[in-house]
């Protein structure tokens, strides 16, 4: 869905994201200036998997989903996107590539949209673009790794308190609160478990006050608590490896 509104109404926003860290207000513009909003409704999906990877994205508000199918049609959720983060995929410049997974807006959510061929030429005219560029590509490595480490090694329950406290991080505290606005259901796709047993913790979780959740959204009240559950958890398991504990600010 397009809108009318020019990216420059909203460039000062903008220009504080992490993507523009060290970027020149005139290199910023520049870059903003090739680019065009789009707004995308709920549950709308902003391409397919196997779909021809032309435009790259970066959300402005709101929160996508990206996901792949399983042999047996089951859905996986890989990653959450929420502001500041790019939705779509890299290619090298000048190669044909497919998206390899789907994204989805799970909440109406506005973004920046650049054509593929032009946004290849942006990284190399401006250099502290390009860092921040290749540092988003490292943090997005970084959380796949340890997602699976979590998976591998923690207890359902350590590793629950973790992707909670990582959501809020990203996707609560940006917008101005702790909510996550996930279903159980989702929520165990993203950390290998059933819906039966998120359901189970988060009303344990509920009853001590830690969190409220409903039918799609948790909300996070003591992020403390959350950091402790994951601590003793992975304690629990005997793990070598360190919880993640870090605390939404």
């Amino acid at each position: 869905m397009e809108t009318a509104a020019s990216p420059w109404e909203k460039f000062p926003f903008v220009q504080r994201l992490r993507l523009f860290s060290d970027v020149s207000p005139a290199d910023c513009r520049t870059i903003v200036s090739t680019a065009r909003e789009k707004r995308f409704t709920r549950r709308e999906t902003i391409f397919f998997e196997g779909d021809p990877a032309r435009q790259i994205v970066l959300l402005l508000s709101g929160c996508v989903k990206t996901t792949q199918l399983g042999f047996a049609g089951a859905e996986v959720i890989l990653r959450l996107s929420g502001v500041g983060d790019i939705v779509s995929g890299f290619c090298q410049p000048g190669a044909n590539c497919s998206h390899c997974s789907t994204a989805q807006a799970i909440r109406p959510s506005t973004a920046l949209v650049w054509q593929a061929a032009t946004f290849d030429k942006l990284p190399g005219r401006f250099p502290a673009f390009q860092r921040n560029i290749v540092h988003a590509l490292e943090e997005r490595l970084q959380e796949l790794e340890q997602r699976f480490r979590e998976v591998s090694t923690d207890k359902v329950g350590s590793r629950l308190s973790s992707e909670l406290i990582r959501l809020s991080n990203r996707l609560g505290r940006a917008s101005g609160n702790a909510e996550i606005g996930l279903s159980r259901s989702e929520l165990a796709q993203l950390i290998g478990t059933t819906e039966f047993t998120v359901s189970r913790l988060l009303t344990r979780w509920q009853t001590l006050g830690i969190v409220s959740s409903r039918r799609e959204a948790v909300q996070v009240h003591d992020f403390a608590a959350l950091a402790q559950i994951s601590e003793s958890e992975w304690r629990k398991s005997g793990c070598p490896a360190g919880p993640c504990t870090e605390l939404a600010s």
